[in-house]
């Protein structure tokens, strides 16, 4: 029987302020999530240490003045490494054939960690006014990449959790160490098939395209380590598997992934930029620059629910091919559209008079676009996208159909999930080189776009009903209040 004392300190255990040490990897599809649930905690009376690169931590948003006293932002410089760019700090700033040199910097961050929790866990403060952050950190939450650091944890006796920002479907996919040790998948072929320990029906598998790229994740690269083998060590030496996902998009693949991993699995909700959406529909002009508000500008001309948004993330691997078959099938859909475009690509748009043949129905913004703004304008009806989980949650909140064309990583898999969904079409592909023709892309545009044919409103309808479950923002914030009890339970 436990002693009166036991209890008490039980007691307050459960419900004390958590501190808790959040650290991404250093790509800001990672960085982003992390934050908004960084802030989901600190709304809760938590305590947030939330570690990054300087420059990393000086790109983001300002955390909320609200906030501020419970997030800490903590930089770890990076150290240099022959053949990285300088400034390089994140996959934004490297080019993909540089992108291992980015994890051997990174695993070059173990020491100064190591340096600032021996500090933190010997109660070092951190100024007047932060609250909860002068305790010992009762968690660490690691991304995929750090498996260096679950045993400097281990020394201080603080757990460890991995909290996976990549959908529920790709970990499924991905499976366990053991699984995949059983069940060998060395040849591209052997990653078109779902997986065995996936015992029901599913989408999900990759094209032979993807397979081939994906390959790379079981290999070796500069680092001397595979991304597999990074993201099976961290796992394993985690004490919570927690994935941004909820029970309404992801079903049955919850209990597989608890089972297949065999601990404890929390899901954190869908952590949709609520607060970003809410500023969007609220925005007014007066602060606009002249680039955003002629954009503004142009979209308030055009019919509801008539343009498509085309945009491809922060760090898409478009080709000069694939530029110029987007920008022939655009311009042959007939579809009003506004493409945003990474300015390092701008300089692959076909100068054949592409602009001057789409002037007055199609728009080209080479540089930063305000996305969520975008998406929330009313002339919006569509979302040409690749596919990426954060790019969806932004759509979704605003209730658009998708055309997909995925280009790397995870982004096939949840394509073929959201087409099984009924909520978007992926672009026709060729299965060897994943290559997409300008008249597959227009036929898809015109179809997801076609409010008057039946396929065009059951897609709306669909992806309508997704937003209204997105947008029931109570019970996505149970998800982070169940969260927080799996993280006194384990502590």
């Amino acid at each position: 029987m436990a002693e009166a004392g036991d209890a008490t300190t039980a007691t307050a255990r459960s419900s004390s302020p958590l501190h808790i040490v959040v650290f991404p990897w250093l790509a800001f599809g990672h960085i982003i999530p992390y934050m908004q649930l960084s802030e989901q905690l600190a709304r809760r009376g938590h305590a947030v240490t939330f570690v990054s690169t300087p420059r990393n931590l000086a790109r983001l948003r300002p955390v909320p003045e609200d906030l501020r006293p419970r997030i800490r932002l903590l930089p770890l410089p990076l150290p240099r490494v022959d053949g990285l760019p300088d400034g390089a700090e994140s996959t934004a700033d490297v080019p993909p054939e540089k992108g291992d040199l980015l994890k051997v910097v990174f695993d070059g961050l173990a020491a100064p960690f190591a340096d600032f929790l021996a500090g933190a866990c010997s109660g070092g403060g951190v100024g007047e006014g932060a609250i909860g952050l002068c305790k010992k950190p009762d968690w660490i939450f690691v991304d995929f990449a750090h498996h260096w650091l679950p045993p400097i944890a281990e020394q201080h006796k603080v757990p460890c959790a991995l909290f996976s920002i990549f959908p529920a479907s790709f970990i499924a996919f991905a499976g366990t160490k053991a699984a995949n040790e059983a069940r060998p998948r060395v040849t591209a072929e052997d990653l078109t098939a779902q997986p065995p320990w996936i015992p029901f029906p599913t989408p999900i598998a990759h094209r032979l395209y993807e397979a081939e790229q994906m390959v790379y994740v079981f290999r070796p690269k500069a680092s001397g380590l595979c991304d597999a083998f990074r993201f099976w060590e961290t796992e394993r030496q985690c004490t919570l598997f927690i994935l941004r996902s909820c029970r309404e998009v992801d079903g049955a693949l919850c209990p597989l992934i608890a089972d297949l991993f065999g601990k404890p699995l929390a899901l954190s909700g869908l952590l949709a930029p609520y607060d970003a959406a809410r500023a969007a529909q609220e925005a007014g002009r007066e602060n606009d620059d002249e680039k955003s508000a002629s954009l503004m500008r142009w979209l308030d001309e055009q019919p509801a629910r008539s343009v498509l948004y085309v945009a491809f993330g922060s760090e898409a691997p478009l080709t000069a091919e694939n530029i110029r078959e987007l920008a022939a099938g655009l311009e042959l859909s007939g579809a009003r559209f506004l493409w945003a475009l990474r300015e390092a690509s701008a300089p692959l748009l076909p100068d054949d008079g592409f602009a001057e043949r789409v002037a007055g129905r199609g728009v080209v913004r080479a540089g930063w676009v305000p996305q969520v703004r975008v998406l929330a304008h009313g002339a919006v009806g569509g979302f040409l996208t690749h596919a990426g989980w954060s790019s969806l949650m932004e759509s979704f909140l605003f209730g658009h159909p998708l055309v997909m064309l995925p280009l790397f990583a995870d982004q096939g898999l949840t394509a073929r999930v959201m087409a099984a969904r009924a909520v978007g079409l992926e672009v026709a592909r060729d299965e060897r080189d994943g290559s997409f023709g300008r008249a597959d892309l227009a036929s898809t545009v015109r179809r997801v776009m076609a409010r008057e044919d039946e396929e065009g409103k059951a897609l709306a309808r669909n992806a309508r009903e997704f937003q209204e479950m997105l947008c029931d923002r109570a019970k996505q914030e149970e998800y982070v209040d169940e969260l927080v009890e799996h993280l006194r339970r384990l502590a």
